[in-house]
């Protein structure tokens, strides 16, 4: 399998995460999203169709967006499950899952702050500003959440799923663009114990082929 990805992206990362905790090697490929190179023509038309990272390719299948390539994993390489088959456990796996994925990080990705940045003409404070109210509103959601359901290690039971594949990314962002993440104790202690564990440890930022600060 190739992985089409890019260090700092929080949605390869997850991938990198699933891909490490079912021990599935695959061959890294960089797409410096920062010079533009996942608008190529070639890797639009060939790869990846909604010209974006991460990209899942094995032989002549291949696949974006990174909780369908997390679900597929999950149909081909059951162990470990991380979209568990129990109704109430997946739901709430995927209800905390989608959270991160479709409330906190699209209006904070790179494009969205980019275009701030060039279209809206925003000045680095009002940027920062949006960034950190949005990091706000979603990690309260998420240590809410946690307090309800989570587990004593993990985001749900006592295993890594889904919803940590999200969670641990999310919060290195976070931490990167210098949000305060003092106030949500569950989800660092979630953190800090998956820094921890080598699946979510190799696949961080700084351990990719392709990091640069």
């Amino acid at each position: 399998m190739e992985l089409h990805s890019f260090f700092n992206s929080s949605a390869s990362y997850r991938v990198r995460i699933a891909l490490n905790l079912k021990g599935l090697p695959y061959e890294y490929v960089p797409v410096n999203i920062r010079t533009g190179e996942h608008r190529d023509r070639e890797y639009v038309e060939r790869i990846n169709p909604s010209a974006g990272v991460p990209a899942l390719v094995d032989g002549d299948f291949s696949l974006g967006q990174s909780l369908a390539i997390i679900d597929w994993l999950d149909q081909i390489h059951p162990e470990p499950l991380l979209i568990p088959g129990e109704i109430d456990a997946r739901a709430r796996v995927l209800e905390l899952a989608t959270l991160i994925a479709c409330d906190i990080h699209p209006v904070n990705n790179m494009r969205i702050l980019k275009y701030l940045d060039s279209v809206l003409k925003v000045t680095p404070e009002q940027k920062n500003a949006w960034y950190r109210h949005w990091i706000v509103e979603g990690m309260q959601a998420v240590e809410r959440l946690l307090t309800d359901t989570g587990g004593d290690d993990w985001c749900i039971g006592d295993a890594p799923t889904l919803a940590d594949c999200c969670l641990i990314p999310q919060i290195a962002n976070a931490e990167r663009m210098g949000c305060d993440l003092t106030p949500y104790s569950r989800s660092m202690r979630i953190y800090q114990r998956a820094m921890q564990h080598p699946a979510f440890f190799t696949a961080a930022p700084k351990q990719q082929p392709d990091y640069t600060n």
